[in-house]
């Protein structure tokens, strides 16, 4: 099935050093590119992650040190990234909770700024794990009738998710819509106020923590009674968008401290 398209749509996975997104870098990325009109644009790019790879990371994804020490780095082709991810809308595979908040974590590092709020995200293994709870070498199994006998290569990983998602349209087609946007809000399990989903909205549009001992309770309440938990979060592991955003809800709130809404304690 065609997917029905009102802009460019990325569909990206990552092989990293690690599962740390403040921490962990990326070694290889894969895209394609897929354009209203159906033509695609397909890319992968090793990188020097410039720190070394574990052993664990590379038993995985079969890259090594040696293989990327003279690829360029990140920082290198990120402008030129941001440039084919812009006015786009973006997809993958675990993408949501994984490779979006390590690659914003990429692009802060590198001093490039990409507004992914302008993006809609569809997470092709939510949709599989609503439908059939598996994994992706059982999702393309089952969806596709195919072994995807080079998982964990980031360019066959790519390409079996967008095989994917449209086999998915054409079994489910009496529930899933051919919508990016219906897509998205389909395969977001939470409503993220960060890409990491360290904050999120509850059932009444509430800001609140979603991790610690404040989960579930507003933001903007624990910050007021205890205005030093904002010092740790900014101080501690955390990824750069979590501390942008929780920075953002920070000032507002002390813009309204002046001007008399609320009363810090």
């Amino acid at each position: 099935m065609q997917l029905n398209l009102k802009r460019p749509i990325i569909f990206f996975d990552l092989e990293t050093t690690g599962l740390n997104i403040t921490k962990d870098r990326i070694v290889e990325i894969s895209l394609i590119k897929v354009y209203p009109d159906g033509h695609e644009e397909e890319k992968t790019r090793r990188l020097n992650p410039e720190m070394p790879i574990p052993e664990q990371a590379s038993a995985v994804h079969g890259i090594h040190d040696e293989d990327v020490k003279d690829c360029p780095t990140f920082k290198q082709i990120s402008k030129s990234l941001a440039q084919m991810f812009e006015g786009c809308d973006i997809g993958g595979f675990n993408s949501n909770r994984f490779d979006i908040p390590l690659l914003s974590e990429e692009f802060l590092k590198a001093g490039v700024t990409v507004d992914f709020n302008k993006c809609k995200f569809i997470d092709v293994q939510t949709i599989f794990h609503k439908m059939e709870p598996r994994n992706l070498v059982a999702a393309y199994k089952f969806y596709c009738g195919k072994d995807l006998t080079d998982a964990h290569s980031a360019n066959a990983d790519t390409r079996a998710t967008l095989e994917v998602l449209k086999a998915q349209l054409d079994r489910y087609g009496d529930q899933l819509q051919n919508d990016v946007d219906f897509l998205s809000d389909y395969s977001t399990q939470k409503r993220n106020v960060d890409l990491a989903g360290r904050l999120v909205r509850n059932d009444q549009g509430v800001v609140v923590f979603n991790f610690g001992q404040h989960k579930g309770e507003s933001v903007e309440e624990v910050l007021t009674k205890t205005p030093q938990y904002y010092d740790w979060i900014q101080n501690r592991d955390f990824a750069e968008d979590t501390k942008r955003v929780l920075r953002e809800i920070y000032i507002k709130m002390k813009q309204r401290t002046t001007s008399g809404t609320i009363q810090f304690k």
